[in-house]
């Protein structure tokens, strides 16, 4: 399957005026099409048979239109439009952030996915950060995903169901997207893989207060989301704006977590305070959110990650995992699953 086509699939819809990208890549098909904000609502259904008529072709595993103003931004439909659930098997949505990269926001999502599922829950866990996913290395998984009835099925590792655009791209690929793009691959990522029932859709977001994270407002309406930051003034600042862009979207705050907290010496067992210590804690109470608990900065964190293996699973009596233990016990508690 080439862009070409691509677009030569797309010559009878008369659209060549609108076509804004094509992106190609391992049966996954992207298209963006131009729009004005006026004309969303009435494009809807040819969005819609453009996208049916791209799932048909042959090659082609999973395909998405995204309709964008002319500044690259989604354009909003000019009137509400009722559209069903967009993961009804789903009873809750958690996302998982952080307003800057380097705060450990994707060992936390994965640690606590396993955590939720040791509680006997229902636990997915979606990688959204599409520039540098790191689900596939965390979780040890390399298989590309099955595709059935137009339907990708997510991979299974450690009790939980999992997805990641990293299971369909290499390891080394630059993902040089555009934001259309971006919210096109998320959009697959949400609505066209097999969730099936789960009591929690656990997401990776990407660092920053952008597309993604309003994308994940908009279309999936999580139940709340969790805020990962480590102790020193530099990443509580970002971790207010976290806090604020969720709560600016409707979106509640189940809590922040203190990431990195302290390290202890494994030879010694002396506790040092690299980052500070508290800081995510006093800044949870200045803010009226709940802190969920504070996790340390132990070597086999690391070591697990790099092996596929997370520490909750691998290590389930130290104390780092019951760190993870007692977000996933504050987390099921805020969402009524305790």
């Amino acid at each position: 399957m080439t862009e070409a086509e691509i677009r030569d699939a797309l010559a009878p819809f008369n659209i060549g005026r609108r076509i804004d990208g094509v992106h190609v890549q391992d049966g996954l098909v992207q298209v963006s099409l131009r729009a004005t904000r006026e004309e969303a609502a009435a494009l809807e259904p040819l969005r819609r048979d453009i996208e049916a008529r791209l799932k048909a072709m042959p090659g082609v595993q999973s395909a998405a239109v995204v309709l964008t103003a002319h500044s690259g931004q989604p354009a909003a439909p000019a009137a509400p439009v009722q559209e069903p659930p967009l993961l009804p098997g789903v009873k809750h949505i958690v996302a998982v952030a952080s307003g800057k990269g380097g705060v450990g926001k994707s060992t936390v999502a994965v640690n606590l996915a396993v955590a939720l599922a040791q509680r006997g829950l229902a636990v997915g866990l979606l990688d959204a950060d599409i520039y540098g996913p790191s689900l596939p290395k965390m979780l040890g998984l390399s298989s590309r995903p099955a595709v059935l009835n137009n339907m990708m099925q997510p991979l299974t590792a450690f009790g939980i169901k999992a997805m990641s655009i990293g299971f369909m791209v290499p390891e080394d690929k630059a993902m040089v997207w555009r934001g259309p793009m971006v919210m096109g691959a998320l959009n697959q990522l949400l609505g066209q893989v097999n969730w099936g029932a789960l009591d929690v859709l656990v997401v990776d977001m990407p660092p920053g207060t952008g597309d993604a994270q309003l994308t994940m407002a908009q279309k999936a309406k999580p139940s709340g989301a969790v805020i990962v930051s480590t102790p020193q003034d530099l990443a509580l600042m970002d971790a207010r704006r976290g806090v604020q862009m969720f709560k600016q979207v409707g979106i509640n705050v189940l809590g922040v977590v203190e990431n990195m907290s302290y390290f202890c010496c494994p030879n010694c067992g002396h506790r040092a305070e690299i980052f500070g210590h508290g800081g995510a804690r006093a800044e949870a109470q200045k803010m009226g959110v709940p802190f969920l608990g504070e996790v340390p900065l132990e070597l086999s964190v690391r070591e697990a990650g790099d092996v596929g293996k997370p520490v909750t699973a691998l290590e389930p009596d130290s104390a780092v995992a019951a760190g993870f233990c007692q977000v996933a016990e504050g987390v099921a508690k805020a969402l009524g699953l305790h």
